[in-house]
């Protein structure tokens, strides 16, 4: 099957087990889920949604988020889209009512969905993450030309070309603020070009001729937290503008008082600030890893999936990008990733000890080499997390993980990544430090394998008790009827207790 058929097919499968186009109130999608507002939730098939063959899970948050993996979910999404759009079209006109009535119904079970789980901060950082995961894409393409274009300065091959490969890499960082005051700006309800010319003061070499608290600004001081911060002020004030401003002068004295005032906040004000704040961010984590690297790398290893689950890393993003702005990369992202590795060797042990599940032994199967590549929500949340224990056994696989990638930063072995978003063997080609590239992807994978040997051993003695033993490991496919016999008939075992994490 041809790649737009099959992406095709997957989306065609998807709809009608979320209720039909009628049932979709919104579409999106990032690294590896398809994101859907869902007009009445009850109309979806979970379980029949869970066995397609290009699912890999589902997860139910202020959306309704289908696990799709990294590439795929790219391109399901139009595919998707374009049959959401079609479908709606076709409906018949006498049921437009009803799916109005549908709509109001999902809507206010949605807005009682968030109303309970949903808190002020998660928003902000749902927000926050809206802002940055668009980045991702570009972070990664240009974080890998750097790495190849080092390998090749190192090596000293192809010296006519390296200047260009790092005129390549390099183009989008210089301008990354830019990006994020668009992104900013339309994330909080203002004009994007607005945000982003904001936003482009920070980067202006001619910043560099200005004194504020008593020091000359430099290009890039504040960064991707200035341009934020601009970018907030400047939607702030264009709002304040629509509201205050004559029609007929709009078009002229919106634009132009949103620009002014918020480019002189932030020249005499969030330039400094911001960089004060990006300067410590940078030194606050140098220092952890520093001083205290091999109980750093314990604590935000084995934390990270925790982190996850309740949706709290997205804080991170706005650090890593800090990170990689200033220093070409981030060291935390190679330690948090060693949860991935826990989760990997929690799953082969899982696989190992239910010899006899057919069921969950077929989803590891199926999600192992998406774990290896640090897609880890299949193996979460069709493994660990639904068995209890392994998931806290996966945990302490990623702290040994991190713990022994954090020692090594405590000598002075730093290991970093140009980009965010991939983990895992992905994060191979984006490894950076401030040695050698062979000692860097040696701690990494020797990180890895702690992880992966950690995470195992840990499930594998840890992991059951004797009651989930006794309960999940057994045939869950069905069994052939018994041929006749002459036998006598045997009293059939007491019913199992369910067993307890």
């Amino acid at each position: 099957m041809a790649p737009d058929d099959k992406n095709r097919a997957t989306a065609a499968a998807i709809l009608p087990l979320v209720g039909g186009a009628q049932n979709i109130t919104s579409v999106a999608h990032c690294m590896t889920r398809l994101r859907l507002g869902l007009a009445d939730r009850s109309l979806v098939q979970d379980e029949a949604l869970k066995a397609l063959p290009a699912v890999m899970g589902v997860v139910e948050d202020d959306t309704y988020q289908i696990v799709l993996g990294p590439g795929t979910v790219a391109r399901v999404t139009p595919e998707f889209e374009a049959m959401v759009t079609e479908g709606r079209a076709e409906a018949p006109a006498e049921h437009a009512l009803t799916a109005e009535e549908l709509a109001e119904q999902g809507a206010a079970m949605k807005e009682a969905r968030k109303a309970k789980n949903a808190t002020p901060f998660k928003l902000f950082l749902r927000r926050i993450a809206n802002i940055f995961v668009p980045l991702i894409p570009a972070l990664i393409g240009c974080g890998i030309i750097a790495g190849i274009n080092g390998l090749l300065i190192n090596l000293e091959w192809l010296p006519a070309i390296t200047p260009a490969l790092a005129a390549i890499a390099s183009g989008f960082m210089a301008l990354i603020a830019v990006f994020v005051g668009f992104n900013t700006a339309k994330e909080f309800g203002g004009t994007p070009i607005l945000g982003g010319a904001v936003a482009a003061i920070i980067v202006y070499a001619g910043v560099a001729n200005i004194e504020a608290f008593g020091q000359k600004l430099s290009p890039g001081q504040g960064g991707v937290l200035g341009a934020l911060g601009a970018a907030v002020l400047a939607t702030y004030i264009e709002k304040w503008c629509r509201k205050w401003v004559p029609e007929a002068l709009d078009v002229l004295v919106t634009p132009t008082l949103t620009v002014l005032l918020s480019g002189l906040v932030t020249i005499f004000g969030l330039m400094f600030l911001a960089g004060e704040v990006s300067t410590g961010i940078g030194t606050a984590a140098n220092w952890l890893l520093d001083n205290t690297g091999a109980f750093a790398g314990l604590v935000l290893g084995g934390l990270f999936l925790p982190l996850v689950m309740l949706g709290l890393h997205q804080a991170l993003i706005p650090i890593h990008t800090t990170l990689i702005e200033q220093q070409g990369y981030t060291v935390l992202l190679p330690i948090l990733a060693m949860a991935g590795a826990g989760q990997v060797g929690c799953a082969i042990a899982v696989f190992k000890r239910l010899k006899h599940n057919t069921s969950i032994r077929t989803t590891i199967k199926s999600a192992l080499p998406a774990g290896f590549l640090g897609v880890g929500e299949p193996l979460i949340y069709g493994v660990s997390l639904p068995l209890g224990r392994p998931f806290i056994t996966a945990c302490v696989g990623g702290a040994a993980g991190g713990a022994f990638v954090g020692f090594f930063s405590m000598i002075g072995d730093k290991v970093g990544s140009t980009a965010i978003g991939p983990s895992g063997w992905a994060l191979f080609p984006l490894l950076d430090g401030n040695k050698g590239l062979g000692l860097t992807v040696a701690i990494y994978g020797g990180g890895l394998l702690v992880g992966y040997l950690v995470g195992f051993f840990a499930t594998y003695f840890f992991g059951f008790s004797k009651q989930m033993l006794l309960e999940l490991n057994t045939d869950t496919a069905p069994s052939p009827s018994p041929a006749p016999s002459d036998a006598p008939a045997t009293t059939p075992p007491p019913e199992k207790q369910p067993a307890t994490a």
